[in-house]
């Protein structure tokens, strides 16, 4: 069986699994979600910023990583960059010698956090965006990332590409080719070189993908493949529909998917690629910090359904966590969380399987929960039975493959004995990292 293989780089992504946006920027002190290019570095003064707090905060939440809005499309710098004086430098924060990006990474190495970073491609306030001139600008800032603050675990490109902005002064449109414009495979090669072990996420990878909305929720099933080839970052339906429909016509491909949202949130069974989503949400209606969202912060409950939404379905969960104007993770947003990790906690406090004798169709299974795979000759059906010696209350199911041999189960269906028999309860299609299947609802 030829199937695509993750790398190890992916490997080592997909044991984290849950982890936190941080998006930080002038746009925290001007209420909007995007800035348009023209903000004053003046207005960025985080008073009471802590990274030690917020880094533990991330830590006791039970998540494994954190990644960084370095620059977002407004293109102010959270690091004094040496290419532009649109940054902390220009700030008032630590009297301009401050460095968000050293002071979180240096934060979470001391801590056992990785550390990523989300560098916009898009830059509303440099004068020559949309030129080649841009483009050295951009590799430059994304080398002195990706060499001056220790290990990345992800670099992450977002699919927002071109529009109006400030421009240097031009305040004005711009639009870009988003297949050709960033020269993608030589931009890209910087974070090969100067961090091999570093996955890359953009709606097309080229290690993981976007799951096709912002609401964290993963389609079901979602495959970890898919054809790379169909899709690319920033991608519109009509040239995601153009490609398709070459495939089509060349019998390449036979296809039911109506755009390339729907693609990404489900992956391909069949695809080429070993390309996995990543399910991004945030806590807020909004990506960054207003005070008016502080009653409709996510809760608990909604929180923990999300996470068996992606988690749940074989995908990451990137869980957004906007500081407020003091540089502090909001005391709303902190409870929530908590409260998020107690019920994680109370739901696989127990495990009823080690309780339990476990046959396969070859034969008894034993350490079931331990990190050695069951594995059993290939075949078209396979059977594992749980048996118990006294009844059991089971909410959560959790299944798992050994992929670094591929995705091979095709389906599943989980059965439980009652006294009319066996009966269905649960039934669907892929596996993958992991599947938490809800039997209880």
């Amino acid at each position: 069986m030829n199937l695509p293989l993750p790398a190890s780089r992916q490997l080592a992504w997909h044991e984290l699994e849950y982890y936190c946006f941080i998006h930080f920027t002038t746009n925290t002190f001007t209420d909007k979600e995007w800035g348009f290019g023209d903000e004053s570095p003046s207005l960025f003064n985080p008073t009471d910023f802590d990274a030690d707090d917020m880094v533990t905060i991330v830590r006791e939440a039970g998540m494994k990583g954190l990644i960084l809005t370095c620059k977002h499309h407004d293109g102010f710098c959270l690091w004094p960059s040496r290419v532009t004086e649109h940054s902390v430098a220009r700030s008032p924060f630590r009297n301009g010698e401050g460095d968000v990006v050293f002071e979180l990474s240096d934060a979470c190495r001391r801590h056992g956090i990785r550390f990523g970073i989300y560098l916009s491609p898009w830059d509303r306030n440099h004068a020559q965006y949309g030129s080649p001139a841009y483009i050295e600008y951009f590799r430059q800032q994304l080398h002195e990332l990706t060499t001056e603050y220790g290990e990345i675990f992800e670099v992450w490109f977002d699919g927002a590409n071109g529009g109006d902005g400030y421009y240097g002064g031009a305040n004005e449109t711009r639009s870009i080719d988003r297949t050709t414009y960033y020269d993608w495979d030589n931009t890209r090669q910087i974070v090969r070189d100067n961090q091999p072990q570093t996955v890359m996420f953009s709606d097309a990878g080229p290690d993981v993908r976007w799951v096709g909305n912002e609401k964290g929720i993963a389609g079901d099933p979602c495959w970890s493949t898919i054809n790379q080839e169909l899709i690319f970052p920033g991608i519109d339906p009509a040239s995601f529909e153009a490609r398709l429909t070459q495939k089509r016509e060349t019998g390449d491909m036979v296809d039911t998917w109506d755009s390339p949202t729907q693609l990404l949130n489900c992956g391909d069974r069949n695809g080429a690629n070993w390309l996995p989503a990543e399910a991004d949400v945030s806590i807020r209606p909004g990506w960054f910090f207003h005070s008016s969202e502080n009653d409709r912060v996510r809760t608990p409950e909604n929180l923990f359904d999300l996470y068996l939404k992606s988690v749940g379905r074989g995908t990451s969960l990137l869980l957004n966590l906007p500081p407020d104007r003091r540089g502090r993770i909001h005391e709303i947003d902190q409870e929530s969380l908590m409260g998020f990790k107690a019920l994680r906690e109370a739901m696989f406090a127990s495990d009823c399987i080690s309780a339990a004798t476990v046959l396969a169709d070859s034969g008894r299974v034993e350490d079931l929960l331990e990190e050695a795979s069951w594995l059993q000759a290939e075949s078209d059906h396979l059977t594992l039975t749980c048996t118990f010696t006294e009844s059991q209350s089971v909410g959560i199911v959790g299944l798992r493959e050994q992929i670094h041999l591929g995705q091979r189960v095709d389906s599943w269906s989980i059965e439980v004995h009652t006294d009319q028999g066996w009966r269905k309860v649960k039934q669907g299609e892929a596996i993958g990292n992991r599947r938490l299947i809800d039997i209880g609802h």
